[in-house]
């Protein structure tokens, strides 16, 4: 049963197995500077920023943090959009060996609180538009240096604007006092040196990243990827995509850099093939249909709700999308119908991948131009070792048969930031079990069924229940609060709160979303709301979680039959 029976669908150009240099990651984009240093590395609101100045701006940055005291090993915040800052200062961090984690803009101040103060961060570089959020936040945290910077600090304004959109000019910029360890980006970069500031690192041992997921169980962990990790992984997903061309190719960045899969499928990459990125610090459709049409993409990884925007847009037909070669779509199920529409709309290929950030991310992708299979996750990328156990016994099942899928490769992390305990359950004799439940055909390719945790998947981003339905209980009408995701024919699943309020009071949705939105990033925050006079739960006063999600799941199937 463990024979790799996917490589019989493999590429002919794909090769089973690689060597994967053991370098900094920064190394790619250090690489394609040398080779291509006149070449567009990103387009920014018509801003044109060429390999060898993004370099220099790298090793400038590289130097501030040296010259804070910022050491290998240390680890560096980064709160940021896409936008050049948010490539700069991520390779910048990585160039002297500093642990980059991730964190997202959205973050309200109890999220951003805990992962700073989890991670041991020092130093914090964020968008000035956050800084009463963020000044509010260092006090309680071990954060020496903060950094602020603007989104004008890269924009070619008054004049040459080429994106096709207007930046309202309010909310550009604020007025920020820089003192007590609080700094201007632009100012820093100013005053330091370009010259080289590279550090030795052990590509297999030095920690590339903190990124912070949920793991299988409980609160947000930090996911420990290696420089090592994220080369090989950025490698495979180029064996993958073999006829893309180097220096030539035009990556549409729609996806956030601080979640793993925009940072490896665009960003690593990208540097990698000597790409330019199409920065869009949001995804808007709108925008994204007029960037295609004027800017020729050819590259543009996404989360199914991008695709379904666009395919659903009432004006898809005004604009050129045939420059579009290559998307590969993750960190939620891909619908069928969704690919075959987009695929004709654009002419180019559209393939379901998998991956969790345990992962780097990606281990499974469908072939881009051989064999592919709808609704399937594809086959397991080069040097990855997938099997379907049974989670009780841990033996291997037969094709078809469901059960836990876990996996083998270089990409797989090192477990969890000062979690030794989720990182036995999590990692097992060199085996990734990623909690979720999945077939495999007899010819390689696998399925995925259910996922074994509770996670929610909703619009590409990771929400994990028990975090919301702690803001819940903080809501003085709340006496019992489950969360679960339910289907949603755009997100794939949206978050569902189930209310029991305490007898005497009363509350509504609206003073409950709007209750979650000051503690919640916006997309945590619970779309819909039923009010019960109870839960169901087991004997010893476990909610069925799974019993809510059964009962939704039947209610959508009732309300697609035909009357």
């Amino acid at each position: 049963m463990s024979e790799k029976v996917w490589l019989d669908n493999y590429p002919k150009q794909v090769l089973p197995t690689y060597e994967y240099p053991k370098q900094n990651l920064a190394q790619f984009m250090l690489d394609s500077a040398a080779k291509y240093p006149e070449k567009t590395a990103l387009f920014f609101y018509g801003r044109k920023m060429k390999y060898k100045e993004l370099v220099n701006e790298t090793y400038r940055f590289a130097n501030v943090l040296k010259e804070l005291g910022i050491k290998k090993g240390d680890r560096v915040a980064i709160m940021l959009p896409n936008c050049p800052q948010a490539v700069i200062t991520y390779y910048g961090a990585l160039l002297i060996g500093a642990i980059v984690v991730q964190t997202n803009p959205t973050y309200m101040e109890r999220e951003l609180e805990y992962q700073l103060n989890d991670s041991g961060t020092k130093l914090l570089i964020a968008l000035d538009l956050l800084f009463r959020r963020v000044k509010k936040v260092i006090p309680k945290t071990k954060v020496k240096h903060t950094i602020f910077t603007s989104v004008k600090d890269y924009l070619p304004f008054p004049k040459n604007v080429l994106y096709p959109f207007k930046v309202k000019k309010e909310g550009l910029s604020m007025n920020v006092t820089y003192a007590n360890n609080v700094y201007s980006f632009k100012d820093l970069l100013a005053s330091a040196s370009d010259l080289p500031s590279n550090v030795y690192i052990d590509a297999e041992k030095d920690l590339a990243l903190l990124q912070y997921t949920g793991g299988t169980t409980g609160v947000s962990k930090g996911v420990m990827l290696s420089h090592y990790n994220l080369v090989a992984n950025t490698l495979q997903t180029r064996a993958w995509c073999y006829q893309c061309e180097e220096s030539k190719e035009r990556y549409l960045a729609g996806l956030p850099f601080f979640h793993v899969f925009g940072m490896t499928v665009l960003m690593n990459l990208a540097m990698r093939l000597g790409g330019m990125l199409i920065l869009l610090p949001k995804f808007d459709v709108d925008v994204t249909l007029k960037l295609i049409d004027k800017l020729k993409p050819t590259i543009f990884p996404g989360a199914p709700t991008m695709y379904i925007s666009l395919i659903n847009h009432k004006n898809i037909k005004k604009y050129n999308l045939s420059s579009i070669n290559v998307c590969i779509s993750g960190a939620a199920p891909l619908p069928g119908e969704v690919q075959e529409r987009f695929e004709k709309i654009t002419g180019g290929r559209l393939i379901e991948g998998y991956g969790l950030t345990e992962a780097s991310p990606v281990t499974h992708a469908n072939n881009l131009w051989e064999k592919r299979k709808l609704g399937s996750i594809g086959i397991p990328f080069p040097d990855t070792i997938a099997k379907v156990i049974d989670p009780e016994t841990g033996e291997e099942v037969v094709h078809g048969e469901i059960g836990e899928l876990i996996v083998q490769g270089p990409q797989v992390m090192r477990g969890y930031w000062n979690q030794p305990r989720e990182t036995e359950y999590t990692l097992k004799d060199g085996w990734l079990y990623t909690g979720d439940m999945a077939t495999m055909d007899n010819e390689g390719f696998f399925y995925i069924i259910d996922r074994k945790k509770d996670l929610i998947i909703a619009g590409g981003f990771n929400i994990y229940p028990r975090e919301i339905e702690e803001v819940l209980f903080e809501h003085p009408a709340v006496m019992d609060a489950v969360v679960a995701g339910v289907p949603d024919d755009y997100r794939g699943e949206t978050v569902k709160a189930y209310i029991v309020l305490k007898e005497g009071t009363t509350t509504d949705e609206e003073q409950l979303e709007a209750f979650c939105r000051e503690k919640l990033a916006a997309y945590k925050v619970p779309r819909k709301y039923e009010f019960r006079p109870s839960l169901p739960k087991t004997l010893i006063g476990k909610t069925l979680r799974r019993l809510l999600v059964e009962e939704e799941k039947n209610k959508s199937a009732n309300n697609e039959k035909p009357e």
